[in-house]
């Protein structure tokens, strides 16, 4: 736990944050109904719960921002009103017009109004200094003459981040600040936050990463349709939950190795990837990668961001035609682009993306989009196309009624089904699934995976690929693989790589995300 955190908060020191009996009401529906927390100098409080809990209107209630047309009724109190807000994107919130520099120079400049001319510049300065220290950013040059955009994504939020301090903010609300990054990427954003917190500042946390809600929370509240379920200190709500709806959040999710008496993977490859150099333009992102993938097998593809993980999956599924080596899927070569695949080839190898809205058109109902790929790839005629996707949406615990909607009216649990639907309409012989739970909470993710499970052990899907940043995920797999710098530095059985790493890489790899599990910040 980050007992870091609490030292130094004395006993009865005045909350910074207090809401009482919180309700938002939209269309009169509560979407938060009768929330009460209150959050300390220097302590991180967390808040878990499935999507639609209310986790990020609670959240943004400290802002003052709540949905349009909302009904607000309870009290939310902020010791001076200031608040820093770093949110999952924090490009968002950061001018791509200005540079880094002049961004923090505009706000420490309005902290220095009331000095005499001559000093406020190097006042000013001193400010940005300081901030940019305390959000562990470095005070070169080149990091201040650079545009949001040129920034990488950790680095725009410690912008965010210095923007909050230069402001005076007493208390921070970050939401979902490591979404979709790997163990040694979320390890810095854990250790930022407690160094946030060490300075006296509260945070509020808004996540369904439980590995870095055990790392930096000093107490948890559970939300369940809008109303607090269960709160308390950290330790206790995570090691001993007493509600049944948090016991269930923080289930384990299934394993998607053979069953007890089900025959072992098969000795068939499905693919076999021999020497495979990929390129951007002239830039080499991947290095004679070799894979063999056999029926009844899920291998799951870790690495830190930029790996190449991505490009790896881009490529066997023909998105990304320009590398070198072979691609054979059932011992037949594969043509390396899309366009030159035939209709049986495009079926055997399909494609589940992390960003499952942008992946159907916006316009169209999901279902039909979802149809359309037995009709397109397997021939079949349209009603029947539509007959045999509501069967399969059945069998994903989706309602065919929910998919007639079009895909801004479905949560992201429901898109990442509907993504799935459509990739098994092709009936494929490899699946490739991209980051698909990266965004969603903890019963969405184990239920997503569940179906995975399923649907390997059932010979649905013959071979499944998981391009993941996440190790716990990645344990769940037969084998698994580890990128870095564009190669595959180790492979093997999942138990073996995970618990008793060879590679240097690896190791670093996994005592990272072991830090975050129930550890101290140091």
């Amino acid at each position: 736990m980050n007992t870091a955190a609490r030292h130094g908060t004395a006993a009865g020191t005045e909350p910074v944050v207090v809401i009482e009996e919180l309700r938002v009401e939209v269309g009169g529906r509560a979407i938060v109904d009768g929330v009460t927390l209150r959050v300390l100098p220097g302590r991180i409080i967390a808040l878990l719960g499935a999507s639609g809990s209310g986790k990020t209107t609670t959240g943004r209630a400290l802002l003052g921002a709540y949905p349009p047309g909302a009904r607000v009724t309870g009290e939310v109190r902020v010791a001076d009103g200031l608040i820093g807000y770093v949110p999952q994107h924090p490009a968002a919130v950061l001018n791509p017009a200005r540079r880094t520099g002049a961004l923090l120079a505009d706000i420490a400049r309005r902290g220095v109004a009331h000095l005499p001319r001559p000093r406020r510049r190097s006042a000013a300065r001193e400010r940005v200094l300081d901030a940019l220290a305390r959000a562990q950013l470095p005070a070169d040059g080149a990091l201040l003459r650079r545009y949001p955009h040129q920034l990488s994504g950790g680095q725009q939020q410690r912008v965010v981040l210095a923007q909050a301090l230069l402001l005076g903010a007493r208390a921070v609300v970050a939401d979902e600040p490591t979404t979709g990054q790997d163990p040694l990427t979320k390890r810095r954003v854990v250790e930022r936050l407690a160094a946030v917190a060490r300075q006296g500042v509260a945070v509020l946390l808004l996540s369904h990463d439980l590995d870095v809600v055990h790392a930096l929370a000093d107490e948890v509240v559970v939300l369940r349709d809008g109303k607090a379920v269960e709160a308390g200190p950290a330790e206790q709500v995570l090691r001993a939950p007493g509600h049944p709806w948090t016991r269930e959040l923080l289930a384990a999710p299934p394993d998607m190795r053979p069953r007890a008496g089900r025959a072992d993977t098969g000795t068939d490859a499905v693919l076999d990837v021999r020497a495979l150099t990929a390129r951007h333009g002239r830039t080499p992102v991947l290095h004679h990668v070799a894979l063999t993938l056999r029926t009844g097998e899920s291998l799951a593809v870790v690495g830190r961001s930029g790996s190449g993980k991505t490009t790896l999956a881009r490529c066997l599924s023909g998105l990304h035609p320009h590398h070198d080596g072979e691609l054979l899927l059932d011992g037949k070569p594969l043509p390396r682009s899309l366009r030159d695949r035939d209709r049986e080839q495009l079926s055997a190898v399909q494609y589940v993306f992390q960003d499952a809205e942008a992946a159907f058109g916006a316009h169209r109902p999901v279902l039909d989009q979802i149809s359309r790929t037995a009709v397109r790839l397997r021939g079949v005629g349209r009603v029947a196309a539509r007959a045999e996707a509501r069967e399969v949406l059945s069998a994903l615990d989706l309602p065919a009624a929910r998919a007639l909607r079009v895909p801004a009216r479905l949560s992201g649990g429901e898109l990442q089904r509907a993504a799935l639907a459509r990739a098994l309409l092709a009936r494929p012989r490899v699946l490739i699934c991209d980051e698909i739970t990266s965004g969603l909470d903890m019963s969405a993710r184990r239920s997503l995976l569940g179906l995975l499970a399923e649907l390997l052990r059932s010979g649905l899907v013959p071979a499944l690929v998981l391009i993941t940043h996440d190790l716990d995920t990645a344990a769940l797999a037969d084998r698994v693989a580890v990128l870095e710098d564009g190669e595959i530095v180790e492979a093997g059985a999942a138990r073996d790589v995970l618990t008793a790493p060879r590679h240097p890489f690896t190791a670093e790899l996994a005592a990272a995300a072991r830090s975050m599990r129930g550890r101290a910040v140091d």
